[in-house]
């Protein structure tokens, strides 16, 4: 028996189990290279009692037959595990040449290995010196790969934390959403059994009119609810998905998602206080109110709901685009008005416009022609420094307003939109707030197939 080779496949055997992490990992091979070293060293005795009866055990052999089961292990593992690599281009060159010396040695003639022993025992002493040079880089290679693997998996594991968090933050919003808007809906409820009373009390005229058109305003608010958080949501699984590539995450993306959930979250608590002030001014009979009174930045107010009503069309129709511009006159000064009746005549009149240019998008591609195809939905709004006050107006290139039709927009109940898709209220409600709330004007200027101009006049 050559017990250097013994001596180093007992060392390999043991000491792969521990490289490989074969316990853990491969239980079953774990097993086999277990009992191989065991078998190897019971074996031991035997070898020598059968040497002195003149037998050869052939426990050498043995050992090669280990050691190329322990070189298959290290090879399937390395499929998977890069510091196996090495340590296979260790063993396959040791027991090849082994292998052959051992063959050249027992089974030729003397004459081939004898006067040639020096040159192949040389052999054998770089090739142990090379396996085990390379068993030291492996192990190097080992505990650097084992070090970043742990970093990696620390790494998820703080990801998986941090998006465990957002995630139940997520929740506890969308739970105080999904809350409002049953109370917001119970509101409405509420407002249908006024209106009731309201009839019965020979009010159907006026105030069937004013509930309709608060139910009709605070419906306004309650989309916007319904719209941001569906947005929301699809906002959370788009950080899901990012948060699940790892390494490879957009962490600029994941800001950018982050920054427009908290801007939906707002927008959503700012169209709730709407709908609760609409609430109250209902139930306190407020019928002629126009609330309070305060210095408001026009054209913060104006580009802000310019954008609402894009984005509000947006997630009601994906397939809709348009240009929208803000021109505003920076020598606008806050001017003193009810900031909300305000907002609400502008969205309307955005909403109109929207729509408007939503219509013509939609006749103009169904013409089939290039120059149909051409067209590009654009709605703008500006602002100007007047002497008399601040004109705002909001422009459209949509269907326009034919002739006949363009005396009876600001008539309450008056719509050109399909049945169930407008209560014919939100012109007439604008003009009466800019007209009898802030003693404006409010115009418009169409030309059928080319647009629309509403134009604002409010004093200071």
């Amino acid at each position: 028996m050559d017990l250097t080779v013994f001596s180093v496949t007992i060392f390999l055997l043991f000491r792969i189990r521990v490289f490989l992490e074969t316990k853990e990992r491969t239980p079953v091979w774990d097993r086999w290279l277990l009992w191989s070293a065991y078998g190897l060293i019971a074996l031991v005795p035997l070898d020598s009692l059968v040497d002195n009866l003149g037998y050869n055990l052939l426990v050498t052999w043995l050992c090669y037959v280990a050691l190329a089961f322990a070189a298959y292990v290290t090879y399937r593992r390395s499929q998977r595990y890069p510091p196996a690599r090495v340590l296979l281009f260790g063993l396959l060159p040791f027991i090849a040449v082994h292998l052959v010396i051992y063959l050249i040695k027992n089974i030729l003639p003397k004459s081939v290995y004898w006067p040639n022993h020096t040159w192949f025992e040389s052999a054998l002493g770089f090739f142990y010196f090379w396996v085990g040079g390379l068993y030291l880089i492996a192990a190097r290679q080992r505990k650097t790969y084992t070090k970043e693997h742990q970093a990696r998996i620390d790494r998820e594991e703080a990801e998986q934390r941090e998006r465990h968090l957002l995630e139940g933050l997520v929740q506890e919003r969308t739970a105080e959403l999904t809350h409002q808007k049953e109370a917001l809906q119970a509101t409405l409820n509420e407002l249908q059994a006024t209106q009731d009373q309201l009839v019965q009390r020979e009010k159907l005229a006026s105030l069937g009119e004013l509930t309709a058109g608060i139910a009709h305003e605070i419906q306004n608010p309650l989309n916007f609810v319904n719209n941001f958080s569906e947005v929301s949501t699809e906002l959370v699984k788009e950080l899901a998905e990012e948060r699940e590539k790892g390494a490879a995450r957009d962490t600029e993306l994941e800001a950018e998602i982050l920054a427009d959930l908290i801007q939906n979250l707002e927008k959503i608590g700012h169209h709730g206080q709407r709908a609760s002030a609409i609430v109250r001014n209902m139930l306190q009979h407020s019928r002629t109110s126009t609330g309070q009174r305060e210095l408001t930045d026009l054209n913060a107010l104006a580009d802000e709901y310019l954008r609402l009503s894009y984005h509000g069309l947006r997630a009601k129709d994906k397939t809709f685009n348009a240009s929208f511009v803000a021109d505003l006159d920076p020598d606008v000064a806050p001017i003193s008005v009810v900031a909300q009746d305000i907002g609400r005549v502008l969205l309307n009149l955005f909403n109109n416009a929207f729509y408007a240019v939503q219509q013509r998008q939609k006749q103009e591609r169904e013409t089939g022609t290039l120059a149909g195809y051409a067209y590009r939905p654009a709605v703008k709004v500006s602002t100007k420094q007047t002497p008399v006050g601040v004109e705002i107006r909001v422009a459209d290139n949509g269907i326009g307003i034919p002739d006949e039709l363009e005396g009876k927009i600001f008539q309450p109940f008056f719509t050109t939109k399909p049945s169930g898709s407008g209560t014919g209220l939100g012109l007439s409600l604008s003009y009466d707030i800019i007209t009898k709330g802030h003693g404006g004007s409010l115009e418009v200027q169409s030309e059928e197939g080319k647009g629309t101009t509403f134009v604002i006049l409010l004093p200071h």
